[in-house]
């Protein structure tokens, strides 16, 4: 049986206050250009579909579009709701679904109906748990361990009612332990969400969501598919994929990734104002329509150099100096005033506190005088 692992769609996301939605509804046409290439026998989504608990009304348009199309295509679904999604927004509808093969995972009530396909070699259960803390699953068995997160994932495994002699498919959204993290992810204090990979030890594959990296974890049948696009300048030099599953007879598992090419990329440069506006440097290159980040290492500021420089970068997004200023930036304290001082002596004290170097001859002469004015005024 093959099935296309998906997760962290974060539809109606914005970076940087730019709206993703165009480049989204991109990469949702290329995945279903895979699945008509692919043919698999079920697409997963292992959580966190939308970026908010109350999506946009593009971004419900987008998903409903896609449920649509690969409805039409008889394929079976598997949809879980993730830390970002309300897990009522996300089963809205789901009996109703059900019958064109578009399975939605109900709020969490303590138990989990499998769904069942069958191929060659039998049947496929496929357990579909949406995010849950330790608090949901202490509702339901007060009397079990359910302190951390592992304990919780432990205690809700345990109530499946699984065949260890079928194959047995688990759609989740978790951080387990070891993994990698993103900029782009919700990160608790401490490690709190860990789960501990042996929770896992009874499935034939997990297929999770939350992290936004594509890794397996521990093991080949464990495994983050990613997002399929890049969500901070931390994922820019990540390459992102759909993961292809191909299971076997009892035992027998097989994985592989397939490239996803972005409507843009994400970009970071640096260089001096005069480097980055060079016809020279940019010419030839997307850097122009991709989402950038630009980091410039010039000494002095340069006045608007956002609206200047998004007259070539129009995907502009973040803007950063790297010079002596912000390299060090000295502490600036009452202790640091020394009060026998003139006013031109203290500003250009704190100018060099501020900006690790000190005035020019050129910035003092125009100080004196504005300052000259000021007590004539």
């Amino acid at each position: 049986m093959k099935l296309l692992h998906l997760s962290d769609l974060h539809l109606g996301k914005r970076l940087n206050e730019f709206s993703l939605v165009e480049d989204q509804k991109y990469i949702l046409n290329q995945i279903l250009e895979i699945v008509d290439r692919e043919t698999p026998d079920a697409l997963v989504i292992a959580g966190d579909v939308y970026d908010k608990a109350v999506p946009s009304v593009e971004a419900v348009g987008l998903f409903d579009d896609f449920l649509v199309r690969l409805a039409e295509k008889r394929l079976p679904v598997f949809v879980i709701s993730g830390n970002h999604d309300s897990p009522e927004r996300i089963s809205f509808g789901s009996r109703l679904l059900d019958i064109s093969g578009i399975h939605l995972s109900p709020v969490y009530s303590g138990q989990v109906e499998p769904i069942t396909l069958q191929d060659e070699f039998g049947p496929v259960h496929f357990y579909l748990l949406p995010f849950v803390k330790p608090i949901h699953v202490r509702r339901f068995f007060p009397e079990e361990p359910t302190d951390t997160y592992s304990q919780a994932l432990s205690t809700a495994i345990g109530h499946l009612e699984l065949n260890r002699q079928e194959r047995n498919v688990l759609v989740t959204h978790q951080f387990v332990t070891g993994a990698l993290r993103s900029d782009s992810e919700e990160i608790s204090l401490g490690g709190a969400d860990h789960v501990d990979s042996s929770v896992f030890r009874d499935f034939d594959y997990v297929a999770l969501g939350h992290l936004h990296a594509p890794q397996n974890c521990g093991s080949e049948h464990i495994r983050y598919c990613g997002t399929p696009l890049k969500y901070s300048f931390s994922e820019a030099r990540d390459e992102k994929s759909v993961t292809i599953v191909q299971l076997g007879e009892k035992g027998s598992l097989s994985v592989r990734t397939t490239a996803l090419k972005p409507l843009r990329e994400l970009v970071e440069l640096r260089g001096s104002f005069e480097e980055l506006t060079s016809r020279e440097f940019y010419q030839g290159t997307s850097w122009q329509e991709d989402y950038t980040h630009l980091t410039l290492t010039d000494e002095e500021d340069i006045p608007d150099a956002l609206g200047k420089l998004r007259l070539i970068y129009r995907g502009l997004m973040k803007l950063d100096y790297d010079n002596a200023r912000t390299r060090s930036n000295a502490e600036i304290t009452g202790e640091t005033v020394q009060r026998n001082k003139s006013p031109l002596e203290l500003f250009a004290d704190f100018y060099e506190l501020q900006n690790n170097r000190p005035m020019t001859a050129q910035q003092l002469v125009f100080l004196e005088e504005l300052i000259t004015r000021m007590e004539e005024n």
